[in-house]
């Protein structure tokens, strides 16, 4: 269930980016929402998202089996509390702030486009308060799922993307013109509506588990100064990441394309991002679901023979289901990229630009996905400071790359994206060393032949794939309906030649991909499952 959520999510908000692009294009207007959302949406993974979960689910996980559900309940109210307070001063802040702040990461448009930068600064202000919205919807989340309920929570996105997008449109098209708003600001308002829903498709089941919000105001409370204790080093562990996203950001906005000026530049990268978040948040869950917990459970009973051979099978996994799905992105990206974004505003060269940066985005998709096998394996261990260092150090590398490729080299808004997957690679190869280092070894001779079986599998995968894309545009052209029959094809043909190649080759995570992707359905096929694993 969590794992078709993920996937409705991922759909959803690729739905959302779609009717974004065929009705505003990848121009000025996107450019000032993408900004505008960007602010608090960063703040959102900062402090929200990120580091409030990872502080509050742990105590509230510890009072609620320790203590009373009743205590337990009374800290949620504190923290919820303390979020109303703080994350809406947060959010006042910002909104008074924004005329400063938007300037900061846009630099360039002052001079060519003030109406631009203006633009920006108002979407800026209509969307701070989803900051609030979602840190409230974040801790329900995790009181929801301390409670052993996952399916509720894993659809709240779904329903912020359809919210934002449905009620996007009602008050940008339709009352729009009668109260005087440009239709990307309905859009905008359509966003603080998605975050609201986000959280009030989560309180019936809060209701039901029985808890109720009351206001509670005790900053003394051991259990919620244990939160804001932890908070700290999550805060340093996330603010890399962010870090990263405003330089790429900054550097964004000064791209000066040679058709489009300086407009373009930060849509095509987020229209692609998207498309990255689809392969990276499946094959995340599935991973995670198949393979973290059994780490969780040989680190902490000090078996490093069972965790070593845990982790090798699980990076092997992220190997087989990343390599492939990066060269299919690389050369289906125009296609996939065209069939939904491409339409009205959405022109043939927003296309080009936008399959040229998943081309770049695709190279890092091993790495990000190895990162999140590797940062929670050194949790485990009881290391935390390891994948903040190497976080820490991205910062530093991330902003020589983006500065050499936009500026020394420049490689334009590729190179944005490209920066961004060789740190996420870096990060990889460096925290794949240190955990070498630490429990002596993770399987390297094994892991190296998974790597070569699956590049081998991809390279004739890829390979069938370009043929028949290209045959098939060459007779159908670039037109919706002969991309569709592009995907349609090509698509199934890939998973067809890579299923066969592995088996071929004996790739041993095959079976393991099989079951974390397909779970329910092999459950429900005995034969199926058997064929796989042998």
């Amino acid at each position: 269930m969590a794992s078709f959520a993920v996937l409705l999510s991922r759909v959803s908000g690729l739905v959302r980016e779609g009717v974004m692009s065929r009705l505003f294009g990848a121009g000025s207007a996107v450019d000032a929402f993408i900004i505008g959302f960007r602010i608090p949406n960063l703040t959102r993974d900062l402090f929200a998202e990120g580091a409030l979960s990872a502080a509050f689910v742990p105590t509230f996980v510890d009072y609620l089996h320790r203590k009373s559900k009743e205590e337990a309940a009374h800290l949620a109210n504190l923290v919820a509390t303390a979020i109303i307070l703080l994350v809406g001063l947060l959010c006042i802040a910002g909104i008074f702030a924004s005329p400063w702040l938007v300037p900061l990461l846009t630099r360039n448009w002052a001079a060519a486009s003030p109406d631009k930068v203006s633009l920006a600064v108002t979407l800026t202000q209509i969307m701070f308060p989803f900051l609030l919205l979602v840190a409230l919807a974040a801790q329900a989340m995790g009181i929801l799922n301390a409670c052993n309920q996952f399916a509720v929570p894993a659809f709240s996105s779904t329903w912020f993307n359809v919210g934002s997008v449905v009620f996007g449109l009602a008050i940008g098209f339709g009352l729009g013109p009668r109260l005087g708003l440009q239709p990307i600001e309905g859009m905008a308002w359509g966003v603080v509506i998605g975050g609201a829903l986000q959280l009030l498709w989560q309180a019936p089941s809060l209701y039901r588990s029985g808890f109720r919000f009351r206001l509670a105001f005790d900053f003394n409370h051991p259990g919620l100064r244990h939160i804001f204790k932890l908070m700290g080093p999550a805060i340093i562990g996330n603010a890399s990441v962010q870090v990263n996203v405003l330089v790429n950001t900054f550097f964004a906005a000064s791209i000066n394309d040679p058709v489009r000026g300086l407009d373009g530049a930060t849509s095509w990268l987020q229209y692609a991002f998207r498309f990255m978040q689809l392969p990276l948040g499946l094959f995340g869950v599935a991973i995670a679901t198949a393979t973290l917990p059994a780490i969780g459970r040989s680190a902490s009973s000090g078996d490093i023979n069972e965790f070593r051979e845990t982790l090798a099978r699980s990076l092997g996994l992220v190997f087989l289901l990343t390599v492939p799905a990066s060269a299919g992105l690389m050369i289906l990206g125009p296609s996939i990229i065209g069939a939904i974004y491409e339409g009205r505003r959405f022109e043939p060269y927003d296309t080009h630009q936008t399959a040229v940066a998943l081309s770049f985005y695709a190279i890092g998709l091993a790495g990000y996905s190895a990162v999140k096998i590797l940062t929670p394996a050194f949790y485990a261990l009881k290391d935390s400071r390891t994948p903040m260092y190497v976080s820490l150090g991205s910062i530093a590398i991330n902003a020589l790359l983006a500065w050499t490729l936009v500026n020394g080299l420049h490689f334009g808004h590729a190179g944005l994206a490209l920066s961004t997957s060789c740190v996420a690679l870096f990060s990889f190869l460096v925290l794949f060393q240190a955990m070498k280092l630490r429990i002596g070894g993770v399987h390297g001779r094994r892991l190296r032949g998974v790597v070569l079986k699956v590049s081998v599998a991809t390279l004739l995968m890829a390979s069938c794939v370009w043929v028949s894309s290209t045959f098939i545009a060459y007779a159908l052209g670039s037109r919706f309906p002969g991309r569709m029959v592009d995907l349609a094809v090509s698509i199934p043909l890939g998973l067809a030649v890579l299923l066969w190649c592995c088996r071929s080759l004996r790739v041993e995570e095959l079976s393991m991909a099989a079951r974390a992707l397909g779970g329910p359905l092999l459950r429900r096929f005995p034969a199926l499952n058997a064929k796989l694993a042998n």
